[in-house]
């Protein structure tokens, strides 16, 4: 639609500059713009106050001409109107907002989908855990927005990739090898002190359990450095496995997994660190090897090499965002935890060090998650190294109603889950309130079979019948949604559908709550409104899925 009226107000311009009426031939970028109040309009454009400046004339002498040129030329168009300082607001005609249920009908489960992106090639990395403990509820929330931040780019014509990268290199598996070797003698009778900084969730004693099962005491009299390789890479495999399970379970499933060893043991580090050595962004000093990050707006440069010679994280990093473009990706997109916000122009430095634009690379950051049940906050960890957990939460409330629940709020703004309400079947609920619209929808149309009323719609619908204001509301609601799942594609916010779906579930309430949809005595009302309803239960099951959720037929 908004392309449409876009077109015709392109039209219009080009006849006030051949006529004289507009004489400066400059024409902006045209926005069309959804007014905040229903009396302004269907939509309003603001092209009168961009052209100001280049016509000298007052906006509102502009839109004047612009209106006048536009009365009566478009069949898409009822009337317009200047308001405020020169806005045009332009009311649709009923028949052109009826006609889109001929498009839902027609696209089917491919409503809503677009070829924005033109089949460039994006990967999501997202999760990406330590394989050194089970995914906690923090991490629940990062993957249901990779996920289908990854499904809202395929969905807009992306080719996607999603990949979790593997952090089984560095102190922390070494870490995970020592707590597994501890335990598994810690069980086996030796006293063992076990240190703080190991890990201490009661998952690494069912690792040494299994290690004793398969292998019993081999391990007790090995030194200390082939125990911890043997137990890090033991127990990097088990969580590594249960990861994979608990995000299979979540209805996440990753195209290609990673690993940062890989890196090392094909020397892509070092080849990094000495592409970026001989472009001048990476410097000795102190007998370290520093980047230039200063340079792209990060408050100090970094290590990258430690005076000892052992490489940081940020080593790792480079060299694993260097392969990503090796592997032909147009653009990068990495999913991250908050607190690393500051990690976000020191990438963007070695993006822009590897000749690619900044904006290549593009940063998700997904902020806490506070645990709540009936509004009152949950413990999220204990002393023991417990915490809760994703595996719980799921358990606990569905798949549906916990990916919902993470995506219903903009990804770096803090989220309260409550889990009393994730579970509660009414309207209070969410994702009740939305799968309920379309299980509702399906029931009508088996009343309606029951009743004789066949909702075959091959032989055509009179939409002409659809013109009460609920009618004609509920259309325009369905109409919002190709351009909403763009905008969440492109900006990286799938809460916009959880926003979208609501509303859309609203509309579709109040329109049922108020409008008769099986009349006996009028069966083409009936078909035209079960013809609306089946083109909104096509949009709900469209925007559900898009995000991973399922769209029941009946609850």
């Amino acid at each position: 639609m908004k392309e449409q009226l876009r077109a015709c107000i392109l039209k219009g311009i080009e006849g006030c500059f051949a006529d004289g009426t507009l004489t400066s031939g400059v024409v902006p970028a045209i926005n069309i713009e959804k007014p905040a109040h229903q009396e302004h309009g269907d939509f309003a454009s603001n092209v009168a106050m961009q052209m100001a400046k280049a016509e000298r004339k007052a906006p509102r002498a502009i839109a004047e001409i612009i209106v006048n040129k536009l009365a009566g030329s478009s069949d898409l168009i009822k009337s317009l109107e200047v308001a405020g300082p020169g806005f045009i607001n332009f009311f649709v005609k009923d028949d052109a907002w009826r006609m889109i249920l001929q498009d839902i009908d027609q696209a089917g489960e491919q409503y809503g989908k677009s070829k924005v992106g033109a089949g460039r090639k994006v990967q999501v990395e997202f999760v990406s855990a330590n394989p050194t403990g089970p995914l906690h509820i923090g991490h629940g929330r990062g993957a249901a927005t990779g996920d289908a931040v990854a499904s809202l780019l395929l969905a807009a014509g992306f080719d996607v990739q999603k990949e979790y990268y593997i952090n089984d290199a560095g102190n922390q598996m070494n870490t995970l090898g020592l707590s597994g070797l501890l335990r598994y003698k810690e069980l086996l009778g030796e006293k063992i002190e076990f240190p703080e900084n190991c890990y201490q969730g009661g998952y690494m004693k069912d690792i040494a359990r299994e290690v004793i099962t398969k292998h019993g005491d081999r391990f007790l009299n090995v030194s200390q450095e082939e125990g911890v390789a043997f137990f890090a890479k033991f127990g990097g495999d088990v969580i590594l496995k249960g990861i994979d399970e608990d995000l299979q379970d979540f209805g996440v499933r990753f195209d290609n997994w990673f690993s940062e060893q890989s890196l090392f043991d094909q020397g892509k580090v070092d080849s990094a660190v000495k592409e970026m050595q001989e472009k001048g962004l990476i410097y000795e000093q102190d007998g370290a090897l520093w980047f230039k990050t200063t340079d792209y707006g990060d408050d100090k440069d970094r290590v990258v090499v430690r005076s000892n010679g052992v490489t940081t994280y940020f080593a790792s990093d480079i060299a694993y965002h260097r392969d990503k473009f090796a592997r032909g990706f147009d653009w990068v997109i990495d999913v991250w935890g908050a607190d690393h916000h500051g990690y976000v122009p020191r990438l963007k430095g070695v993006v822009q060090g590897l000749g690619r634009k900044a904006d290549d690379l593009g940063i998700i950051l997904v902020q806490l998650v506070a645990l709540l049940r009936d509004g009152v906050p949950v413990a999220m960890s204990t002393r023991s190294g417990e915490f809760v957990t994703l595996k719980e939460v799921v358990d606990e409330v569905g798949r549906d109603a916990a990916r919902f629940f993470f995506l219903m709020r903009r990804s770096d703004s803090q989220l309260d889950f409550d889990l009393e309400l994730a579970k509660r079947q009414s309207a209070d609920n969410p994702v009740y309130y939305v799968q309920y619209a379309h299980a509702r929808i399906k029931s009508i149309f088996e009343t309606a079979r029951e009743r004789g009323v066949a909702p075959d719609f091959s032989g055509g619908v009179n939409l002409q019948l659809l013109e009460s204001a609920d009618d004609l509301a509920l259309v325009k609601k369905l109409s919002l949604f190709p351009e909403t799942l763009e905008s969440a594609a492109v900006n990286f916010e799938p809460h916009r559908i959880t926003y979208f779906l609501q509303d859309l579930a609203g509309e579709f309430h109040s329109f049922y709550n108020k409008s008769r949809v099986i009349i006996p005595e009028e069966p083409e009302l009936t078909r035209a409104r079960l013809f609306l309803l089946h083109c909104a239960a096509i949009t709900l099951k469209n925007a559900l899925t898009v995000l991973g959720i399922s769209a029941p037929e009946r609850m």
